[in-house]
């Protein structure tokens, strides 16, 4: 089914969206990005772009302008709290060759798709608040001003707090975890490497990485309690909270924590996996349709491939039902899979005494003895492209009606 000309609009001009937007306007579709906020910024600041994330943004021909500005990951390695020691080393570059992880500033990703996507065509409509959506063949997005708007299709693209999903699917009612996470940016006046440095403590773990051209490091700080803040990245905290949550914690991990002066802290909560993600012409996707914990480094990476999975099933489709179906076909299970991989990895990194000490004595024997096995361990991650390994296919390409397959 040619997309040539097809009217869309997408809601939300995050990771996901913004890539949606390109690989439709790619296709010959008019697009149109609806985003609340009056610029398109991202709050937060580091996140992983692993290999299945990298794969959807080189088919997108924009893979050497993420390398151009963000490190490369050669290692992951995790620690303990107290003085730093080395438990578990991942060399990436030895036991995952060719598999590129990159440590993004959100800022320079969504600043990349969003150059990129209006270059290719696409409206961005800034301070366009959504209040609800109805759904149909037909749908109409009602904004906050009174004013409607909709489209051939309308993706809803629109994060945690989605108009859409709750279209389709009522509003969900999110799970604390008993867990609250801060996240803050420091310069890297030690010259720390390329490498995602874990923390692991009794109840809580902390984990560093460089940024931009290494001169920033990224922390994101988990600690287990039993009161929350507020979902959501806006709420600012004291930085001596954070500094005395982690009090014990020694080595680099001590130096990065003395240097943070503005913190971000939200509550993490667990959502469950969209059972609708689309009817009529209405689709959700990202975080609207598959909200994830943080432990796998995997929600802006499953954005992007939800992004191409959506324009590549509705290019290939002989009708936008059996494109949307298809959509969701090949991607809820594995969006639920992933997620589940993150909720059940946070404990790993929180042992106590006097489990922590022998888990740690296994975690170096592993690495020893098996260290490909540990870092390939996820490999049905991070080795899953969604593309086939083809660049995008141009609305003028004869051959553009062909399949793209996924590796399992």
């Amino acid at each position: 089914m040619r997309l040539t000309d097809r009217k869309i609009t997408i809601i939300g001009a995050g990771i996901g969206g913004l890539a949606a937007a390109l690989a439709f306007s790619r296709q010959g579709a008019k697009v149109t990005v609806l985003e609340q906020a009056d610029a398109i910024t991202e709050v937060g600041a580091g996140l992983q772009i692993s290999p299945n994330g990298v794969a959807v943004l080189r088919a997108l021909g924009l893979a050497d302008d993420l390398a151009w500005s963000a490190p490369r990951a050669r290692a992951v390695v995790l620690r303990s709290h107290r003085q730093g020691r080395e438990v578990l080393r991942l060399d990436l570059d030895q036991y995952a060759p060719g598999q590129n992880f990159y440590f993004a500033h959100r800022a320079d990703l969504i600043n990349l798709l969003a150059d990129a996507a209006r270059k290719a065509g696409v409206k961005v409509r800034l301070l366009q608040k959504v209040d609800r959506i109805t759904s149909g063949a037909r749908p109409v997005v009602h904004l906050a001003n009174g004013a409607q708007c909709g489209g051939d299709l309308v993706i809803g693209a629109d994060g945690l707090h989605s108009k859409a999903r709750a279209a389709l699917n009522g509003v969900a009612t999110p799970r604390f975890t008993g867990q609250v996470a801060w996240r803050a940016t420091v310069a890297n006046l030690h010259n720390h490497p390329a490498e995602a440095q874990v923390f692991m403590g009794p109840g809580r773990h902390l984990v560093t990485y460089p940024l931009r051209d290494s001169s920033l490091m990224n922390i994101v700080a988990v600690q287990e309690r039993k009161t929350w803040a507020e979902e959501g990245w806006h709420h600012r905290d004291d930085p001596e909270a954070l500094r005395s949550a982690f009090t014990g914690f020694g080595g680099a991990a001590a130096d990065l924590l003395a240097q943070v002066d503005q913190v971000a802290l939200w509550g993490l909560f667990r959502h469950p996996v969209a059972e609708v993600w689309h009817q009529g012409n209405l689709a959700i996707m990202g975080d609207a349709a598959h909200p994830t914990l943080p432990f796998m480094a995997q929600g802006a990476n499953l954005a992007l491939e939800d992004a191409w999975v959506l324009v590549d099933a509705l290019r290939t489709a002989t009708s936008d039902e059996e494109g949307l179906a298809t959509y969701q076909s090949r991607r809820r299970n594995r969006a639920a899979k992933v997620v589940a991989a993150a909720t059940g990895n946070a404990w790993k990194y929180h042992l106590r005494q006097p489990l922590a000490w022998p888990a740690h004595q296994i975690l170096r024997l592993g690495g020893r003895l098996a260290p490909q096995r540990m870092v390939q361990q996820f490999d049905w991650i991070y080795g899953h492209d969604v593309t086939g390994g083809t660049p995008a296919p141009t609305g003028n390409d004869p051959g553009a009606g062909g399949p793209i397959t996924t590796l399992a």
